[in-house]
C-alpha cells in the first residue's frame, strides 16, 4: 500500500476560522503549542484483498483517516427543571462551540468527528432546534473535516453511547425522534415506568435497526462504574450480547480507549475511571487478554473498539481532557466521504492508537490465495491442509507528536484466539483459548520502505479463530493498571480482528 499526505482545502483562513468560533487567545494560543498537523491518508493500492466496496461503490480511494467519535460542545449544558418547559443553559459541563471542535479536530490530523453532547429532560428539542443548526455552520466553515450529527445517548438501563445518525436529508428529524423516544432522560414531567429498562434499550435497537439509512450505536467508557477486575456496574456482558443480537448491523462495539486521558496531567484518573483503573489507557474490557473482547470475538460477534477524547474542557484549563486528536485516535479505512466512513466503522476496518504511536496499521490473514484484513473473514475447508500467514504492517510516526515526543514501538503482540460459537452464559467475561502467540521486537520485523512487516504462519489449522494486534512503546508484558503517570509515557494502539473460519 502508498501513503500520501492529505491536503486540506483552503477554504478559510486560519484568523477568520478564530473570529467565527470566537474563542480568541486561548484557542490561538493552544493551535500554536500544537502546530498544524496534516491528515496523513494511507491509500489502498487495490491488491484484491477482499475490502467489500460498500454503498460507496469500490474500494479505490479508500484511505486510513483519523476521527473522534465523542466530542462535547457547549451543548452539553444543564437544565432548569423549575420551570415547565424545562429552559437549557449552555455550557454547564462542556464549553466549546461545536465550529472550535471541528478546527481543533482539523489541526490534529482529523478528517471526520462528531459531537456527542450530553442529552436531559425534552433535549431532543434543544438538539433539534439549537445544535443543528451551529452544525450546519460548522460543516460550512470547517468542510474539511466531516462532520457527524449524533448525541451522547442516554441508553435506557445503561451507561453513555455514541448514537451516529447516517448523513442525509432526514438526520436531524431522524435523531429527534430516536432521542425523544428513547433516551431515558428525555421525558419531562412524567417518566414512563420502563423509560430506564432493558426491554426499552432492546425496543430501541430494533426500531433503529428497521431505520433507512441505518444509525450506528457504540457503547462509552464501558467499565468505568465497574468496581474491580471483571466486578461490572452499570455495562455487563449480557446486555452487550442481547444488544447485539438484537441488531447486530447497529450495535457494533465498545470505547477500547475512552476519553478524558489527560486526567493524571491534573491529578485525576485515565478516563475518569475511579472505581478500577484503565489499564495503558484502555478499558479493561478490552485491554485484558482473554477478557471481555475476546470473550465476545470467541462467539465469532463483530464487535469493535474504538478510541475517543470525550472532550468537555482541555486539560490546561483545568479539564481532564485532551482535544480531539491531540492524543486518540480512530482510524477507519474509508474513503472521505460520509457513507464509507460510517460503513467503515460498521464493518471493523479501524484502528486505534495513543500519543500517534503509529499512523497505519495492516492487519490480513492469507490462505490459498486468499487474502482478507480487519473486519473480515477468511473461510476454508476443513478438508485441506490450512496454512495461515497472518502479515502485520504497521507505519510508525516520522516526526514528533503533539506532546513534542518521537514516539517509537517498542513491541508489536500477535494475540489469537479461538472462535467457538455462542456461550450459554450471557455473562461470560472470558476466553480461555486466547493468548499472545508472539511478541515481536524491532529485531523480528522487516522494513519496507517506510513500512514494517511482521509475519507469523498458523500451521495446519484445523479450527476458526480470530487474530488480533497490539503494540506499544513502553517495556510492559500486558497493560499495568494505570495509577498517575504521564499518559505520554504510556503508548498503546490495537487493531480490530480478522476471522477465519474453519468448516
Amino acid at each position: 500500500m502508498g501513503e500520501r499526505v492529505e491536503e486540506p482545502d483552503q477554504g478559510l483562513s486560519r484568523r477568520q476560522l478564530m473570529r467565527y468560533a470566537g474563542v480568541g487567545a486561548t484557542l490561538a494560543a493552544a493551535t500554536t503549542v500544537a502546530g498544524g498537523s496534516a491528515a496523513w491518508a494511507h491509500e489502498d493500492d487495490d491488491r484484491g484483498n477482499g475490502q467489500p466496496s460498500g454503498p460507496s461503490g469500490g474500494s479505490k480511494g479508500r484511505a486510513w483517516r483519523a476521527g473522534d467519535h465523542h466530542i462535547h460542545s457547549e451543548y452539553s449544558g444543564e437544565f432548569d427543571t423549575s420551570v415547565n418547559p424545562p429552559v437549557f443553559h449552555k455550557g454547564a459541563d462542556a464549553v466549546y462551540p461545536i465550529v472550535t471542535n471541528a478546527i481543533m479536530a482539523k489541526n490534529f490530523g482529523l478528517t471526520w468527528a462528531m459531537c456527542t453532547d450530553h442529552g436531559g429532560p425534552t433535549h431532543s428539542k434543544v438538539n433539534l432546534e439549537q445544535a443543528y443548526p451551529d452544525l450546519l455552520l460548522s460543516r460550512r466553515l470547517v468542510p474539511d473535516v466531516l462532520q457527524f450529527w449524533g448525541m451522547e445517548f442516554d441508553a435506557p438501563a445503561m451507561d453513555h453511547h455514541t448514537l451516529m445518525i447516517p448523513r442525509h436529508d432526514d438526520e436531524a428529524k431522524m435523531l429527534y425522534e430516536l432521542e425523544r423516544r428513547f433516551a431515558k432522560n428525555d421525558p419531562f414531567p412524567t417518566v414512563p415506568p420502563d423509560a430506564n429498562s432493558e426491554a426499552k434499550m432492546i425496543e430501541f435497537l430494533k426500531v433503529a435497526k428497521g431505520l433507512n439509512p441505518k444509525p450506528l450505536v457504540i457503547a462509552h467508557h464501558a467499565a468505568r462504574s465497574a468496581t474491580g477486575l471483571g466486578v461490572w456496574g452499570q455495562d455487563t456482558p449480557h446486555e452487550f450480547r442481547n444488544g447485539n443480537n438484537a441488531a447486530p448491523d447497529i450495535y457494533v462495539g465498545f470505547e477500547g480507549a475512552p476519553g478524558h486521558q489527560a486526567g493524571p496531567l491534573n491529578g485525576g484518573a485515565r478516563g475518569g475511571y475511579g472505581n478500577y483503573p484503565t489499564h495503558g489507557g484502555y478499558d479493561q474490557m478490552t485491554a485484558r487478554v482473554g477478557g471481555l473482547w475476546d470473550s465476545l470475538l470467541g462467539e465469532g460477534r463483530k464487535w469493535w473498539i474504538t478510541a475517543t477524547s470525550d472532550s468537555h474542557v482541555h486539560h490546561t484549563r483545568g479539564g481532564s481532557d485532551f482535544w480531539p486528536g491531540e492524543y486518540s485516535k480512530t482510524y477507519v479505512h474509508a474513503k472521505q466521504d460520509y457513507t464509507d466512513i460510517m460503513e467503515g466503522i460498521r464493518s471493523g476496518r479501524m484502528f486505534v492508537t495513543t500519543g500517534d504511536l503509529i499512523r497505519s496499521l495492516d492487519l490480513s490473514a492469507t490462505s490459498r490465495r486468499k487474502t482478507v484484513t480487519v473486519g473480515e473473514t477468511l473461510t476454508l475447508d476443513r478438508r485441506s491442509r490450512n496454512d495461515v500467514e497472518i502479515e502485520i504492517r504497521f507505519r510508525p510516526l516520522d516526526g514528533k507528536n503533539h506532546h513534542g515526543d518521537r514516539p517509537e514501538v517498542n513491541r508489536v503482540d500477535l494475540i489469537i484466539g479461538q472462535v467457538t460459537g455462542p456461550v450459554s452464559d450471557l455473562d461470560a467475561a472470558t476466553n480461555p483459548t486466547t493468548q499472545v502467540v508472539g511478541r515481536f521486537g524491532p529485531g523480528d520485523w522487516q522494513r519496507q520502505g517506510d513500512e514494517y512487516v511482521i509475519r507469523h504462519t498458523v500451521r495446519d489449522a484445523d479450527a476458526s479463530f480470530y487474530a488480533r494486534v497490539r503494540g506499544t512503546s513502553t517495556d510492559e508484558l500486558e497493560p499495568e493498571a494505570d495509577g498517575l503517570e504521564n499518559p505520554w509515557d504510556d503508548l498503546w494502539f490495537y487493531s480490530n480482528p480478522v476471522f477465519v473460519r474453519i468448516r
